[in-house]
């Protein structure tokens, strides 16, 4: 049994994910959920803190200066789980989700060139992969 620290979207994530696996080599699919869950993970502290900005009322949250402080990755607006969710079912979601990564490595140094691009792949069902995102979204 996987544990997320008690957070059900990542079990339900976790969970969910046996559709896609289908009969992928096991050391391919862990990337592929685990990528999902980091994204997820990420695009959630992020709102977080996001939210917290707007509440003070500054005009800071969209200073990415205040996020890496906090050690939050900077998430770009396009690259957002809030947008994969909301694309869940458009037939190049994998497409959404492979930019999605590029954008965030981009604006995060210490991750570039570490995070899977590789949900766009003809083999990876993606009306599962859609389904998946809007389950936990």
């Amino acid at each position: 049994m996987v544990n997320f620290n008690g957070k059900k979207e990542y079990c339900r994530i976790w969970g969910a994910a046996d559709v896609l696996r289908g009969n992928m080599d096991a050391g391919e699919y862990k990337h592929i959920i685990l990528g999902l869950i980091f994204l997820k993970y990420i695009s959630d502290k992020f709102e977080e803190r996001y939210n917290a900005l707007v509440k003070e009322g500054d005009g800071f949250e969209e200073d990415v200066d205040e996020y890496t402080a906090e050690n939050i990755f900077w998430v770009p607006q396009d690259a957002r789980w809030g947008k994969i969710a909301k694309n869940a079912h458009n037939e190049e979601i994998g497409i959404i989700i492979d930019q999605a990564m590029r954008e965030i490595e981009k604006e995060n140094k210490t991750l570039k060139g570490i995070l899977p691009k590789t949900f766009a792949r003809p083999e990876l069902n993606k009306q599962a992969l859609g389904g998946l995102c809007q389950k936990s979204g």
